[in-house]
C-alpha cells in the first residue's frame, strides 16, 4: 500500500447532524446541506474527514453539529 493510499484510509469519520432549519438561509447553504446528505432537522450522516467535507461543513457551521467517530 502506498503512503498516499494509507494516509487516505487513516482519515477518520465525522458524524454531522443538522440542528437548525434551512428556512431563510442562502441557496449555497441549502446546496451544501444537500451535498452532505442532510435532509432535515435531527438527521445525521457519517462522512469521511477530508478537506472537501470540511469545506462544506464550514459553509453551514451554524446549522450543524460535528462529532468525530
Amino acid at each position: 500500500m502506498s503512503a498516499v493510499a494509507k494516509k487516505e484510509t487513516d482519515m477518520g469519520q465525522l458524524k454531522i447532524t443538522q440542528i437548525k432549519s434551512t428556512i431563510g438561509t442562502k441557496s449555497n447553504q441549502r446546496d451544501s446541506l444537500r451535498t452532505l446528505g442532510l435532509k432535515g432537522i435531527r438527521k445525521s450522516v457519517t462522512r469521511e474527514d477530508n478537506p472537501q467535507t470540511r469545506g462544506l461543513i464550514n459553509v453551514v457551521r451554524h446549522l450543524v453539529t460535528v462529532e468525530e467517530v
